[in-house]
């Protein structure tokens, strides 16, 4: 086994997830995740965790999504597996990442309006989500797979620490922030974070991060005017979505275009009333992350990109008592702003070109 598999589980058991013994957790591993999966089981046995394993494939969800007449009922023999875990982690992987790529639109809102109390239990558990190197993925990043393992493990394993300290700058600009403006090709997008509470992503549940790898600090906007245009391209529950255009008035989406995908931002958008509406402004701080690979997991941590997502908003972005915007879905769109844009905070531009106002090479005006 490769020594980086073993420094990957070790790393997302107990600095990402910061598991302990007698932790009930519930460990999800896709298609082709088997070998991060070993090794996380071992070094989850030797904290003396309680595990339960779970197998997650887009290829056995595509044959019961097409044979199923579009009923469903919340599942709550999953539900209690939820409720009942400290933590869980999920390994991404996969064969396929266009596998549910004919499952109708209408038939993915069902299942997803149906297991939102599911998906609502999961997320109130200690949950990281992670990637193992497959050959599917290094393909839909057009790199080799071994190039690809590479870039993942540069990307995973790397100082947190150090780079919390970095991210900490902006996580206190936006938490004494009113309201952040977008402005760039296509782009010019206000957005009130007026009481809100920013998050330093830095791939722990200490900082109320959930990714590996992270690298990111966001927020939850509350009202947003204006028009965005995404330009990274992604896979939207296995379709191609590129060059995004959303337009919003009184918060919502109003009206939207794409030049590939256009039906699948409609699928995410006739979701629920939540789903035109944003739950979440990222702004990339990874710049270990340097190249668009279609995995948003990657993608949104990049340096030099913002994204924004559709749908539900995280509760550490909230003040107490506040529930944020609700939906059944939470879909991340990237946009690049490495040239010809800004980001403005109160009125003070924060970045610019991709650079920050403490770092060097940063331009005022």
């Amino acid at each position: 086994m490769d020594e980086r598999i073993r420094e990957h589980a070790e790393l997302l058991v107990d600095w990402s997830a910061r598991i302990e013994a007698g932790d009930d957790v519930v460990l999800s591993v896709e298609e082709d995740a088997h070998d991060l999966a070993v090794a996380v089981a071992e070094v989850l046995g030797e904290r003396g965790a309680n595990v339960v394993t779970t197998y997650d494939s887009a290829e056995v969800s595509r044959a019961y999504l097409r044979a199923h007449d579009g009923d469903f009922e919340a599942p709550d023999h999953e539900l209690a597996l939820y409720e009942n875990a400290d933590s869980v982690l999920a390994l991404r992987g996969g064969r396929n990442t266009h596998a549910t790529a004919d499952v109708d639109g209408e038939t993915r809102q069902a299942v997803s309006r149906a297991k939102q109390p599911v998906r609502e239990a999961r997320l109130a558990t200690d949950w990281v989500l992670t990637v193992h190197p497959t050959r599917s993925l290094a393909q839909q990043a057009g790199m080799s797979y071994e190039a690809y393992r590479d870039f993942v493990y540069d990307a995973v394993l790397r100082d947190w620490e150090s780079l919390a300290e970095v991210m900490q700058e902006l996580k206190e600009i936006l938490d004494a922030a009113s309201e952040v403006r977008l402005v760039s090709a296509g782009t010019d997008l206000t957005m009130s974070i007026e009481g809100r509470t920013a998050v330093n992503s830095a791939a722990s549940v200490a900082y109320d991060s959930h990714n590996l790898p992270s690298g990111e600090v966001f927020t939850a906007p509350a009202d947003t005017e204006g028009r965005v245009h995404f330009d990274v391209p992604m896979t939207i529950e296995g379709s191609r979505v590129r060059d995004v255009t959303l337009e919003f008035a009184d918060g919502e989406v109003v009206d939207y275009a794409a030049d590939v995908g256009e039906a699948a931002i409609a699928d995410v958008l006739d979701t629920d009333e939540g789903a035109r509406r944003l739950g979440e402004l990222g702004i990339g701080m990874n710049r270990g992350i340097d190249r668009v690979t279609e995995n948003i997991l990657f993608d949104e941590k990049m340096g030099d990109t913002v994204h924004l997502a559709l749908g539900r908003a995280y509760e550490a972005c909230l003040p107490d008592g506040e529930s944020g915007n609700d939906s059944a879905v939470h879909v991340d769109l990237i946009t690049d702003v490495s040239e010809d844009s800004r980001i403005e905070v109160d009125g003070e531009v924060v970045q610019r070109n991709g650079c920050f106002r403490w770092e060097d090479g940063f331009e005022s005006a």
